[in-house]
């Protein structure tokens, strides 16, 4: 009977071998830039890489027009050569300044999208609210941010707030500019609350199929 024992440390795993440069390709094909690379004839080398490039191109398709495709190929065997290929090629030898520079920063917006539990939304209405002259609009205008600020608030929170610390929130967020007027009595937390669960139900409910009726 032959010997069916493993040698295990014999055994090649990936987890053993150096990273694809691009795993598209597999690693056959960086086998072959490798082969390629210890190749001393610069003519048999030149005929080896472009061997290696109609193969790439077989095996990831490419986009764009012919020519475009073709230099992405040939950049991409750079790329796998880790810019030590030395060969005839049809376009010029890509530069590892062009791969391996970092990216400008992203220009992110500074305002935040959410600000607490009331949203930019409602920071844009303060500050809309803010430029209105004073008047009965701009007052109607205050108490309806106000409940909505008490919406949101109860909507993340579900706990207890008393009108006059959404009265305090909205003066703090407005500057000052901003007075929820004596005697006003916002939306009532238990109203506000059932609305909540309402909504929260009918979101989370199944949309039942209706059933055909059998004629």
């Amino acid at each position: 009977m032959a010997d069916a024992s493993i040698n295990f440390d014999a055994l090649s795993y990936n987890s053993m071998r150096d990273d694809l440069v691009i795993s598209e390709y597999g690693r056959s094909i960086h086998q072959m830039v490798d082969h390629c690379l210890s190749i001393a004839d610069r003519d048999e080398r030149s005929k080896c890489a472009a061997a290696i490039v109609s193969v790439m191109g077989s095996v990831v398709k490419q986009e764009g027009e012919k020519e475009e495709a073709a230099q992405k190929l040939w950049n991409q065997l750079h790329v796998m050569a880790r810019y030590e290929l030395d060969v005839d090629s049809p376009f010029p030898k890509p530069e590892p300044a062009e791969k391996d520079s970092a990216p400008d920063d992203m220009d992110y917006p500074n305002a935040q999208s959410r600000v607490g539990h009331y949203g930019k939304t409602t920071l844009d209405l303060i500050e809309a609210a803010k430029a209105m002259e004073d008047g009965e609009e701009k007052q109607v205008l205050v108490v309806k941010l106000a409940n909505l600020m008490k919406r949101h608030f109860l909507t993340w929170n579900r706990n207890t707030v008393e009108d006059s610390v959404i009265a305090a929130e909205l003066k703090a967020k407005s500057g000052g500019a901003l007075v929820l007027p004596e005697g006003v009595e916002l939306e009532g937390q238990a109203d506000i609350l059932r609305n909540v669960r309402k909504t929260s139900d009918a979101l989370a409910r199944p949309h039942k199929k209706k059933k055909k009726k059998r004629r």
